[in-house]
């Protein structure tokens, strides 16, 4: 079992940055791979950022790639989202997720065993 706790959530303008942190107890954390998914009001929750349980392989949805940056540090147990030019589209409720398995990285909800409870992201025009 693992508790996760995402924070850094608030309100940006249009092209500002924020940067999400999850906390997460338990099991060792290397041995989780980890996601970022958000969820806009109205809207399926959504796939986002992935890692594997080293860190050495990411993958992020299309709409994401080059402005976001998913890491880990293995030695505080956190996982961050490093998210830039921040678009109004990009508001939603983001979510912290882990799989057991870090060997690979997943990105479909399914695939996560644990969640955080979320955070919201507000990006103003």
């Amino acid at each position: 079992q693992v508790q996760l706790v995402e924070s850094g959530g608030g309100l940006v303008q249009a092209g500002g940055s924020l940067r999400l942190s999850c906390a997460a107890s338990g099991r060792t954390f290397s041995s989780y791979a980890m996601g970022w998914f958000r969820q806009a009001p109205g809207k399926e929750r959504e796939f986002v950022a992935t890692i594997d349980g080293s860190g050495g392989s990411r993958y992020y949805a299309d709409s994401v790639k080059v402005r976001f940056t998913i890491s880990r540090d293995n030695a505080k147990d956190t996982v961050y989202l490093q998210m830039n030019s921040l678009k109004p589209e990009d508001t939603a409720v983001y979510y912290c997720a882990a799989t057991d398995d870090g060997r690979f990285y997943y990105t479909l909800r399914g695939q996560y065993n644990y969640w955080g409870q979320g955070t919201q992201v507000t990006v103003s025009s």
